[in-house]
């Protein structure tokens, strides 16, 4: 710890004061991190998935996709209709698309993953919840 007497401008090098950590959480053993509360070791929900959509001639997929290879982060659910058959199928927004009917989705062109998408009767998608980077997407892209 910096001794506070030394005036700031005499310090060696330039200086961050922080307040202390208020209020830190005890410390929890690891063997009992697994059953305790304040642990959420639920992950599956963050687990590629497979979602399978057929769609009819002239239906709307019920979701809507941002991104592609522009943003270099990939192609992302930005919107699903409520009660659509996407939705009763699980897909949610911030669902990064890995790929449509063996078709590599993760470093595709935008326009290419519209095309496929619209063309197919029957969509096998296999997707993964990522909000961390759908939100950098977000903020990286306008569509």
């Amino acid at each position: 710890m910096m001794d506070p007497k030394i005036p700031y401008d005499d310090y060696p090098l330039p200086v961050v004061f922080l307040p202390n950590y208020e209020n830190p959480p005890p410390w929890i053993p690891p063997q009992e991190r697994i059953h305790h509360p304040d642990y959420n070791n639920e992950l599956t929900q963050f687990l590629p998935r497979n979602v399978l959509l057929k769609k009819p001639p002239g239906a709307q997929l019920g979701f809507n996709i941002r991104g592609g290879k522009a943003s270099q982060l990939g192609i992302f659910i930005s919107k699903v209709v409520p009660d659509s058959d996407a939705h009763r199928a699980g897909l949610q927004e911030g669902d990064q698309v890995l790929s449509v009917n063996d078709v590599d989705f993760q470093d595709i062109e935008h326009s290419r993953a519209v095309e496929i998408l619209k063309t197919a009767r029957e969509i096998v998608m296999k997707v993964r919840f990522f909000p961390y980077n759908y939100q950098r997407q977000k903020e990286r892209t306008v569509h």
